[in-house]
């Protein structure tokens, strides 16, 4: 198995998401170490990308451990946030504003 990219920071083995070490432009090639995939939208810096497709109900898994689930299918390289992903630590209500403004 090939490198992931290093413009990605891998946490943890067991992570199924990436964390953008930079700023990475919708449609950006990147490698996840199991082949390329596309980003899907703008990636700001210190965001999660898929590290592989996420079905939804998976468990969303950052340092080795779980930190939400996903609310729908996230493809490989996508931006993995509030607009596929639940929370397992901030109330919904908080994040409310800010579903708001990815749907916008």
């Amino acid at each position: 198995m090939a490198g992931h990219d290093p413009r990605l920071i891998l946490l943890d083995p067991r992570d199924n998401v990436f964390v953008a070490r930079m700023r990475l432009p919708a449609g950006e090639r990147i490698e996840t170490g199991a082949g390329a995939a596309l980003t899907d939208r703008d990636i700001a810096l210190a965001h999660k990308v898929a590290r592989r497709a996420i079905a939804p109900g998976e468990k969303i898994l950052k340092y080795g451990a779980p930190i939400g689930v996903a609310t729908a299918a996230i493809a490989a390289g996508s931006h993995v946030h509030v607009q596929n992903m639940k929370s397992d630590y901030t109330p919904t209500y908080h994040l409310e504003d800010e579903r708001a403004d990815a749907k916008g």
